[in-house]
C-alpha cells in the first residue's frame, strides 16, 4: 500500500472516529496556532522533497466527484463538525443548529453568524485535481474531502478571494508562514506536485519566515 492510500485509509478510519470523539484543527493565526517553529523550519526541506511538475489542466474536475459533507451522525456532518471545532462557545442544537463565534484565519475577522462562513479545503479540490490526482478512486477523492487537517472556517468573502488558486496567486492576509507550511504539508501527505511558480512563490515566504 503506497503512502497516499495510506493516509487516505487513515484519513477515512479518522471520519468514522470522529463521529463519537471530535478533533481539533490547527489554527493558522499566531494565537493557539499548532503550526510550530520548528514546522516552519522544516517546510524548506518538505517542498524540495515535492514533484514540480506542470499543473494537469488536462485532468477533468467535477465537485461533485469528490464527495464531501460526510454524514457523522447526530445530525452532523464534517462541514458542521469543522464549524464545532473551530470555533468558541459553541453550542449545538436540533440537527446540528450551530451558534458561536469564529474568527475567519485566512482575515482575521470575528464572526457569529455561520451562515457566514465557508469551510474551504485548504488545498482545493480543483488545484488537487490538478496536482497529480487523476488516479484517485472516489474513496480517495473523498478521503481527502472530508480530511479535518484540509479543512479551516473561514469568511464566505475571503474563501471567494482564494478560489482554487495556489500560492503563487493568492495569500491570506495573515499569517502566510503558516498558510504555506501547511500547504506543502498537505501536498507531502498527499503525494500532489507543485507548478514552478508555485515552488517559488512559497520559497519567496518562507524565506522571511523565522
Amino acid at each position: 500500500m503506497d503512502t497516499r492510500t495510506r493516509t487516505a485509509a487513515a484519513a477515512l478510519t479518522l471520519l468514522a472516529a470522529l463521529g463519537a470523539t471530535g478533533c481539533g484543527l490547527v489554527d493558522l493565526d499566531a494565537a493557539g496556532s499548532s503550526t510550530s517553529s520548528a514546522s516552519v523550519s522544516a517546510a524548506p526541506a518538505e517542498l524540495s522533497e515535492l514533484t514540480v511538475a506542470p499543473e494537469d489542466t488536462g485532468a477533468p474536475y467535477d465537485r461533485d466527484d469528490w464527495p464531501h459533507w460526510t454524514y457523522l451522525g447526530d445530525g452532523c456532518d464534517t462541514r458542521d463538525r469543522t464549524l464545532k471545532d473551530q470555533g468558541e462557545n459553541v453550542e449545538v442544537g436540533n440537527d446540528c443548529d450551530l451558534s458561536g463565534t469564529w474568527r475567519s484565519v485566512y482575515d482575521g475577522e470575528t464572526v457569529t453568524d455561520p451562515s457566514d462562513l465557508d469551510v474551504d479545503h485548504f488545498v482545493p479540490l480543483a488545484e488537487v485535481a490538478r496536482s497529480g490526482s487523476r488516479e484517485w478512486s472516489e474513496a480517495e477523492r473523498e478521503a481527502y474531502a472530508n480530511d479535518p487537517d484540509v479543512l479551516v472556517a473561514v469568511t464566505a468573502g475571503s474563501n471567494r478571494s482564494k478560489g482554487d488558486q495556489d500560492p503563487a496567486s493568492w495569500l491570506p492576509e495573515r499569517d502566510r508562514c503558516g498558510y504555506v507550511t501547511r500547504w506543502v504539508s498537505i501536498k507531502q501527505r498527499y503525494e500532489l506536485t507543485v507548478d514552478r511558480a508555485e515552488a517559488e512563490a512559497i520559497r519567496g515566504v518562507l524565506r522571511h519566515c523565522r
